[in-house]
């Protein structure tokens, strides 16, 4: 169930930090004056595109004393919400149409049946859990590179060849605000690093191997003589 105003009081929140000279201020002044509920505001139920200018800035920290509040609880509800109906591994708040520090991920057991056996060893991947990060700072831990071939709900319909950290050390705070940190290799490792890029204004394509750059569905292209429709909803 979506709480009614939710999106507003967010969005009251990144103007707060964006615009306001008084940080500080908190979410119940600030929501007064823009009680209103309006439609179709962040976050949204949609992820938004390459273009939308909310992927290329860096996203505000979340004050810690709000990491608890109703809002920022609604937030990490709704991306995990979003995640699992676009199937997809990962998700950061600037994606949902807000510049804040905070993503979701999940990479389940089932989703090994979509890869040989082969592969999901080369990928070195393995289960990880619904995983919140609030705040998030990384730290590589092994700098070997890794390329494998990633996508994003926000490039919907492309893939290209990525080369990632092989460890990393993610800290920061968890759903319920407390503070935790985990070690990832491998697979969750490049998820937490794609998603982390997110949080500073970096889509994969700024990263990938250029000439690796490939439409998803190239071959349905020609056998459908170009009658290809593209959505980007999540059915």
């Amino acid at each position: 169930m979506r709480l009614k105003g939710s999106s507003v009081q967010i969005k009251a929140y990144i103007r707060t930090l964006c615009t306001s000279s008084r940080v500080d201020k908190s979410f119940a002044k600030w929501y007064q004056s823009l009680w209103q509920p309006k439609s179709n505001e962040p976050p949204y139920d949609h992820v938004v595109q390459l273009g939308d200018p909310v992927l290329r800035v860096p996203s505000n920290p979340i004050p810690e004393k709000e990491l608890k509040s109703p809002e920022v609880q609604y937030l990490v509800k709704h991306l995990v919400k979003v995640m699992r109906s676009y199937k997809c591994v990962g998700l950061a708040a600037p994606q949902l149409g807000l510049p804040l520090r905070a993503f979701v991920m999940e990479f389940k057991d089932d989703l090994r049946d979509q890869y040989t056996k082969a592969d999901y060893k080369l990928r070195e991947m393995e289960p990880l859990p619904l995983t919140v990060f609030l705040n998030p700072e990384l730290k590589v831990l092994n700098y070997e590179k890794v390329t494998h071939t990633e996508a994003c709900e926000s490039v919907r319909g492309y893939r290209a060849d990525v080369a990632r950290y092989r460890e990393v050390l993610v800290k920061g705070f968890d759903a319920s605000g407390e503070p935790q940190e985990l070690q990832l290799k491998g697979w969750p490792a490049r998820i937490a690093q794609h998603e982390m890029d997110h949080l500073n204004g970096i889509v994969y394509t700024d990263v990938m191997h250029r000439k690796s750059f490939t439409c998803t569905c190239w071959q349905a292209v020609n056998a459908n003589q170009g009658r290809i429709q593209l959505s980007f909803a999540n059915k």
